[in-house]
C-alpha cells in the first residue's frame, strides 16, 4: 500500500510542538482503517527514518497516530522537512 494512502497530514498544536521537543514524536492524522504496523511502515518509508513506537487514538476528527522516533532521528528535523515550522 502507498504510504500517502495511510498518512494524510501532520496534526499541529502547541501540545504537539512541545511533544516534538520533549518526546521526539510527531502526531499525524492517518487513515482510520490503518493499524499500527501499517502506520509504522508508512512513516519509515515516507521519511526514511526508524520508528520506535506508534500510539493511536480515534477522535471526532479522525484517527491520530503519535509516532515516536529512534534517538538518532529528530522529530524537529522531520517537522522542518514537511513544513511544520
Amino acid at each position: 500500500m502507498d504510504p500517502y494512502d495511510i498518512i494524510y497530514h501532520p496534526y499541529v498544536t502547541e501540545k504537539t510542538m512541545n511533544m516534538m521537543e520533549k518526546d521526539n514524536a510527531l502526531e499525524l492524522v492517518v487513515r482510520r482503517r490503518a493499524n499500527k504496523q501499517q502506520i509504522k511502515k508508512a512513516v519509515e518509508k515516507m521519511f526514511e527514518v526508524k520508528v520506535k513506537d506508534v500510539n493511536t487514538r480515534i477522535t471526532k476528527k479522525g484517527k491520530h497516530a503519535i509516532v515516536t522516533f529512534m534517538p538518532e532521528f529528530k522529530a524537529e528535523d522531520i517537522g522542518m522537512r514537511i513544513g511544520i515550522f
